[in-house]
C-alpha cells in the first residue's frame, strides 16, 4: 500500500510575477489537489538595466521559497519539481540566485526554455479541460512572457513563447501608474508587433476553440464577469469595455473593480493590453478560461516520469532519428555503459534513476554531430543539444546532456564541465567517464559479443579487468585505452586496465 508521503507530489513555479506551489495526491490514476500556495513576488520588477536581479528581489523570493520548503519537507524528493521561467531565463546572475534558492526550498530549481514552458502549460490545460475533438489555441499571459500553443487532446502542433508580460510591459507603457488612451494603444501595438511573426502560421493552422489560462487571464475574467459584461469566459466586447474603463479611471492605484485583487492592480493594465493585442491579432470573439496551467502540467509530467512515461525518452528517440544516428552502434554503447554503471554505482554514489537516465540518453545520441561533419563531431553534437528545443528537458538537463555528448571523445573538456551546476558536477564527470569507456570499447563498431568486463572504481580511479589474454587479441583496443589514460589524467582520473 502506498503511503500518503509516497503518493504526494508537489510542483513549484517561480514565475516572473508570482510564485506558485501546488501539492497533490495521485490516487487511482487521478490527481487530487490538496493544497495551493501563492505569493506575488514580482521577480521581474527586480531586474535592473543590466538584466541582474537586485538583492532585495532575491531576498523576497528566498523568503517565499523557505515557506514553500517547509510545506513540502516531508514529500519524497523524486516527487517534487521546481522550475523558473522568463525572468530567470533573462537574469545574468541567475546561477547565484539558483544556488541560494536550492538551499531555501530544499530542492533544485530548473530553468525552462520558453517552448518547454508552453508545452507544460498546454499539458496543464489539456488535463484540466480534456477535449480530444477540438483543436485549441491556448493563451497564457505571465509576468515576463506570453505563451501561445495550438494543440488537440494532449498533442501540441505549435508552441511559442514571446517576450512580453504583465510585469515587463508596465514600466515601458504605464509608468507612474498612469493609464491613458495613447499609452494603452501603444502597449496594444507593441503586443501586435511581438505577435506579428506567428500570426500568419497560427491562423493557417487554425483552431476550433480559444482558451486562456493563468493569473492575468483569470483576473480579467473575474472582473468582466463581476461587472456583468459577459457571462462566460471573456468576450471581445467585454475586454473593450474593460479597456475603456481603465482609461477612464486613468490611474492603476485608483482602479477599484470587483474581482480585482489589490496586488494585481499594478500589472493589470499591461495584462489587459497584451490580451487585447492577442484578440486583435487572431480575430478572437471570445475565449474560455482554464483554471489549470503550468503547475498542473508540471505535476502530470512529473507523474509520467515517476511511472515510466517520460516525455524525454521520446524526445531523445526523435532526436536520434532526426539526425540519422547509427542506432545499432548507439545500442551497443548504451548497453555497455549500463553494465559499467551498475558495477560502479555504489562506489561512485550514482543515482539509478536520474544518473542512469542521463547516461542512457547520452549513449543514444552521442554521435548526432556526425550529421553536420565528422571533424569535431562531438562539438557539433554538444551545440545541437544545447540550443535545440527538447520537449521535457529543462535548460540544466540540456546542459548536462550536452556535456556528455561533448566529452565522449578526445580531450576532456574541463571548461564545459564548469558550466554544470555544482551539485551535479561530480556525477556528470563520472557519467562522462563511463560513456567514454563504452565508446572506446566499441570504437571498431564490431557486432562481436564483448566478453565480461569487470569494473572497479574509487574516488578518482577506475579499473577495467578483461578476461586473461583478451586484450592481446585486440591490440587496437589496448592502444585506444592507453590514449584514454592520458585524456582522463586531465580530469584527475586514473584509468588502469588489465
Amino acid at each position: 500500500m502506498t503511503s500518503s508521503r509516497e503518493g504526494s507530489y508537489a510542483a513549484v513555479d517561480l514565475g516572473s510575477n508570482s510564485f506558485h506551489m501546488i501539492v497533490a495526491n495521485f490516487v487511482e490514476g487521478r490527481l487530487q489537489i490538496i493544497d495551493r500556495i501563492k505569493d506575488m513576488v514580482r521577480l521581474a520588477s527586480g531586474l535592473n538595466d543590466n538584466q541582474e536581479l537586485s538583492e532585495e528581489s532575491m531576498q523576497h523570493a528566498l523568503e517565499c521559497l523557505q515557506r514553500f520548503g517547509q510545506r513540502i519537507r516531508e514529500i519524497s524528493h523524486v516527487n517534487v519539481r521546481a522550475v523558473g521561467t522568463n525572468t530567470l531565463r533573462q537574469a545574468r546572475n541567475s546561477r547565484i540566485f539558483l544556488s541560494k534558492a536550492h538551499t531555501a526550498l530544499g530542492h533544485p530549481i530548473e530553468i525552462l526554455a520558453g517552448r518547454e514552458e508552453a508545452r507544460l502549460i498546454y499539458l496543464g490545460v489539456a488535463h484540466t479541460l480534456y477535449d480530444e475533438t477540438n483543436k485549441r489555441l491556448v493563451i497564457d499571459i505571465g509576468g515576463g512572457s506570453t505563451e501561445l500553443i495550438i494543440g488537440r487532446g494532449f498533442d501540441t502542433y505549435y508552441t511559442e513563447s514571446l517576450y512580453m508580460g504583465c510585469v515587463n510591459l508596465g514600466p515601458h507603457f504605464f509608468s507612474n501608474d498612469r493609464i491613458t488612451a495613447k499609452r494603452m494603444r501603444k502597449a496594444v501595438l507593441f503586443a501586435r508587433q511581438e505577435l506579428e511573426p506567428i500570426e500568419a502560421p497560427y491562423k493557417k493552422m487554425g483552431w476550433d476553440l480559444a482558451v486562456g489560462s493563468s493569473g492575468t487571464v483569470i483576473s480579467i475574467r473575474d472582473v468582466v464577469q463581476a461587472q456583468g459584461w459577459c457571462e462566460t469566459g471573456i468576450t471581445a466586447s467585454a475586454l473593450a469595455k474593460l479597456k475603456d474603463e481603465l482609461i477612464a479611471i486613468g490611474d492603476s492605484k485608483a482602479v477599484c473593480l470587483e474581482g480585482l485583487s489589490e496586488r494585481r492592480k499594478p500589472v493589470f493594465a499591461s495584462g489587459v493590453a497584451v490580451l487585447s493585442g492577442i484578440f486583435e491579432a487572431f480575430d478572437l470573439d471570445q475565449i474560455s478560461v482554464s483554471e489549470g496551467a503550468l503547475r498542473e502540467g508540471l505535476l502530470h509530467d512529473l507523474i509520467g516520469r515517476v511511472h515510466n512515461e517520460d516525455t524525454r525518452d521520446k524526445t531523445v528517440m526523435d532526436v536520434a532519428q532526426r539526425y540519422g544516428v547509427d542506432t545499432e552502434q548507439a545500442k551497443r554503447v548504451k548497453e555497455t555503459a549500463e553494465l559499467f554503471f551498475w558495477q560502479v554505482k555504489a562506489d561512485w554514489l550514482l543515482d539509478e534513476k536520474s544518473d542512469l537516465k542521463l547516461l542512457q540518453w547520452g549513449s543514444l545520441i552521442h554521435e548526432i554531430g556526425l550529421s553536420i561533419a565528422h571533424t569535431q563531431y562531438h562539438r557539433h553534437g554538444a551545440y545541437l543539444m544545447t540550443h535545440s528545443d527538447l520537449a521535457g528537458f529543462s535548460r540544466q538537463e540540456q546542459t548536462n546532456l550536452a556535456t556528455l555528448v561533448r566529452a565522449h571523445r578526445r580531450k576532456f573538456p574541463r571548461e564545459e564541465l564548469d558550466l554544470v551546476a555544482s551539485s551535479m558536477k561530480i556525477s556528470i564527470l563520472r557519467l562522462c567517464i563511463l560513456l567514454r569507456l563504452a565508446v572506446v570499447i566499441h570504437r571498431s563498431r564490431s557486432y562481436s559479443t564483448l566478453p565480461k568486463i569487470q569494473v572497479r572504481a574509487d574516488k578518482d580511479k577506475i579499473d577495467l579487468v578483461f578476461p586473461q589474454g583478451w586484450l592481446d587479441n585486440y591490440p587496437l583496443t589496448r592502444v585506444d585505452l592507453n590514449t584514454e589514460q592520458s585524456y582522463l589524467q586531465v580530469a584527475d582520473i586514473k584509468l588502469t586496465f588489465q
